[in-house]
């Protein structure tokens, strides 16, 4: 209970801009909340779809290989459907190339989409913890005119650490933002590198030998 009182009293005692921070703290839990969640099942669907497609690329089972990418969720399924779609007409290196470079141009905004908000939300936290202890400042200063030379060692000192708490409590919005940024990027990176690494193996497979029609054509 205590813990609670000391954030709420801290709270309290930043002003009017620990409710805008506050806000942006909301947004980064919401944002980071989603995309790991997003890259979470991403990356299951896809170590599962690669797991499965590994052994019949080695066969050059492309029947099957066609079989099992119409079953997966995986967005690079779709990629590599397009791959095969390109190969019925035209099984050349070149072409299965492009059809995979278009494919991956499709679906790879789904996994780069708003993780760049972490960093701005964070740089929002910083500038308006400053504008809120610069504003506090002010405050604190034109009250010290007005008030008695007794008391104006007191106003100053509870003026400045009230304009702190917003300083404070800004960075600590901002700081862990930054990091998820950065967490969030790198993992996005990877997995993208996994797409095309996937990408130019099935490429490799399938080049020079167009799979059989499905049982729908």
């Amino acid at each position: 209970m205590n813990v609670l009182t000391v954030i709420v009293h801290f709270f309290q005692q930043g002003g009017v801009f620990m409710y805008p921070i506050a806000l942006v703290l909301l947004a980064v839990v919401a944002v980071s909340a989603e995309r790991l969640l997003f890259l979470l099942t991403a990356e299951r669907e896809h170590r599962a779809l690669l797991k499965a497609l590994a052994p019949l690329m080695a066969r050059g089972d492309l029947p099957a290989i066609d079989a099992l990418l119409a079953a997966s969720p995986a967005a690079i399924a779709r990629v590599l459907e397009g791959a095969i779609d390109r190969a019925r007409v035209d099984s050349r290196r070149s072409e299965l190339e492009i059809a995979t470079e278009q494919g991956l141009m499709d679906v790879l905004p789904a996994f780069e989409s708003r993780t760049h908000y972490l960093a701005t939300l964070s740089n929002m936290s910083t500038l308006l913890g400053l504008l809120g202890t610069v504003l506090g400042l002010i405050g604190a200063f034109a009250a010290l005119g007005a008030a008695d030379p007794a008391q104006k060692a007191d106003l100053l000192s509870s003026g400045v650490s009230e304009a702190m708490n917003c300083t404070a409590f800004g960075l600590m919005v901002a700081i862990p933002a930054l990091f998820l940024h950065a967490h969030m990027q790198s993992r996005t990176t990877r997995l993208i590198d996994s797409l095309e690494s996937v990408c130019s193996r099935f490429v490799s497979a399938i080049s020079g030998r167009p799979p059989a029609p499905t049982a729908a054509a």
